[in-house]
């Protein structure tokens, strides 16, 4: 028991060795990510990503534990676990961070000691990811002209 109420493990979606999905995802729960994503991962609940998973994705949680190569930000909502098996290339936002030894993280790490800090760094970030979604959709490169 947990703050008065039975925690949930059971996994809500998983997917499995040699699976991959090309998309986003969104789950009511506890996920466990074994295969590859090539999309954002967002979940109500705890997400944990295998030794052998391969993410190029922005990763949404609870708990995020973190145990093979995710591409992309993660924001926990509650803690961050990286496991010395874990390489994240993104910017982390959480509340509490375990990191261990041998684990590597390529980019900015947010630690949130208050629900006010916690507040600012989540809506820093979601207008960033706005910005790039909206840059995203115009094309950088000049026109050709006939003629």
């Amino acid at each position: 028991m947990s703050n008065g109420r039975l925690e949930d493990f059971s996994i809500n979606t998983i997917l499995g060795p040699g699976s991959s999905i090309d998309g986003d995802v969104e789950s009511g729960g506890f996920t466990r990510v074994d295969g590859s994503i090539r999309g954002n991962l967002s979940a109500r609940g705890r997400v944990v990503v295998g030794e052998k998973a391969r993410m190029k994705s922005n990763i949404g949680g609870t708990t995020v534990t973190i145990g093979g190569v995710v591409y992309g930000n993660i924001l926990a909502s509650e803690r961050i676990i990286i496991l010395n098996t874990g390489l994240v290339l993104g910017d982390i936002i959480t509340r509490r961070i375990q990191a261990d030894e041998g684990c590597l993280i390529h980019g900015k790490v947010t630690v949130c000691q208050s629900e006010e800090a916690w507040d600012k760094a989540v809506a820093e970030y979601r207008d960033a990811q706005g910005v790039k979604s909206a840059l995203s959709r115009f094309s950088l490169r000049p026109e050709k002209v006939n003629g």
